[in-house]
């Protein structure tokens, strides 16, 4: 009895089970795609180059003090004390190192400054792929890409909705151009 009892509430919950799954509409959003398509991309991007360009020039201008002292300290070399030798190898070596943090520091800055820029645009891209699914009925949206790997590994175009995204945040789609014809 008790095995009689226990395949009729398995056998209910794989119906029930089925049910849902049967009910459940699946879209997927290229994010990617979306956010190129979007006028802040160009934003960001411009303000990232322009940071980027002047973080570059400061190490430039670091790095160019550094050769031109390493360069007399060469031409000097023979005929430094031992001392004043000592003290411009230490020197160069602590200028060296400012250029290594320099580095390091300019990107760090450079990726804080993509996440300050990119954060608001997330949230937005985010609302509006909420707000697409829940208009369409969709129960599930998934991300085409994280991190450069494909998550989804084929999806019917139909059920692409980065177009929907995109009318959704009032910008136009541009045409997919086609891919240039096998030789």
């Amino acid at each position: 009895m008790r095995k009689l009892v226990l395949l009729a509430v398995l056998g209910m919950a794989a119906i029930v089970s089925h049910a849902q799954t049967a009910s459940t509409k699946i879209g997927y959003a290229d994010v990617d795609y979306i956010f190129n398509q979007m006028p802040e991309s160009k934003q960001i991007d411009s303000e990232l180059k322009s940071l980027q360009t002047q973080l570059k020039n400061q190490i430039d201008t670091k790095y160019q003090e550094f050769q031109k002292k390493f360069q007399e300290y060469n031409q000097n070399l023979n005929n430094m004390i031992d001392a004043v030798k000592a003290n411009t190898e230490r020197e160069l070596q602590q200028m060296q190192q400012n250029i290594e943090k320099l580095q390091q520091d300019a990107q760090t800055t450079v990726q804080n400054k993509q996440t300050q820029l990119m954060e608001p645009v997330f949230k937005k891209v985010g609302k509006a792929i909420e707000d697409v699914a829940k208009e369409n009925g969709y129960s599930f949206i998934l991300s085409q890409q994280i991190g450069g790997l494909d998550v989804i590994l084929y999806g019917d175009e139909k059920m692409d909705v980065s177009d929907l995204v995109l009318k959704k945040l009032g910008v136009t789609p541009k045409p997919a151009t086609p891919a240039p014809a096998p030789k």
